[in-house]
């Protein structure tokens, strides 16, 4: 098994079936072959088939999911790509940068490359299932990038740092299931003890989510985080007692 076995390439909502048999294409020629779909449009159509120009069987063995919170589940690293990062997100990197990043990582980890719909890219809801954003910059006069251009150069640059990544045993990340569970119950515990509020809660928690996602959390960090949270909960259910 090669390192660009375990990275999935997540496609949110594609409309255009063209566009998926492109990225099929862009794939195969980097040697990418995990194909995931979030609710898509015919990836099996004649269209999606005649852009894939032979890359037929990344379309057949593709994933289907409902939702990108299912799609994501099994991965230990998942990364969101968007042409605007917006004010939130800190650390964002470029596309070199977060391949170099990951590909020490991919012995042991299962990474998600996630691209959003065509038009308006990934919502703000399926960003915070992100740990790590790729920002790809293009020229002021003509910003937008088509969908299989920007999995192409996101693809490239990960198919040439897998190559030179040191065959090294990589820490195995806690899968994005785990964090998801931590983040909710963290959410309602800061709730009770005040530290969150209706204005604050998105932002704060939009914040350690990336907080948590740049320490590349493995499931023993998460399992002391969670009985942090048992002994705060326990602490507060005391505190109410007469």
């Amino acid at each position: 098994m090669t390192l660009l076995e375990n990275i999935s390439i997540i496609l949110v909502r594609t409309k255009t079936p063209a566009n998926i048999g492109a990225v099929a294409r862009c794939m195969m020629n980097t040697g990418l072959s995990r194909l995931v779909l979030v609710q898509p449009k015919d990836h099996l159509s004649e269209d999606a088939r005649k852009l894939a120009a032979g890359a037929d069987r990344i379309l057949e063995s593709a994933q289907v999911f409902q939702s990108l919170a299912e799609a994501v589940a099994g991965h230990n690293l998942v990364v969101g790509t968007s042409g605007q990062a917006g004010k939130r997100w800190k650390n964002v990197r470029t596309a070199r940068d977060m391949a170099g990043h990951v590909a020490p990582l991919l012995g042991s980890n299962r990474t998600a490359i996630v691209f959003g719909r065509e038009v308006n890219g990934l919502e703000q809801q399926e960003l915070a299932l992100c740990h790590e954003l790729i920002a790809i910059p293009s020229h002021h006069d003509f910003p937008s990038l088509n969908l299989s251009h920007a999995v192409m150069i996101v693809a490239y640059e990960l198919f040439l740092a897998s190559g030179a990544a040191l065959a090294r045993q990589a820490p195995e990340l806690a899968p994005a299931g785990e964090l998801e569970t931590l983040y909710l119950r963290m959410q309602t515990t800061l709730a009770r003890v005040g530290f969150l509020h209706s204005e604050n809660t998105e932002h704060m928690m939009q914040s350690l989510r990336q907080l948590f996602g740049r320490a590349s959390l493995e499931s023993r960090d998460v399992r002391i985080l969670q009985g942090i949270l048992t002994e705060v909960e326990r602490n507060i259910q005391g505190a109410g007692k007469p």
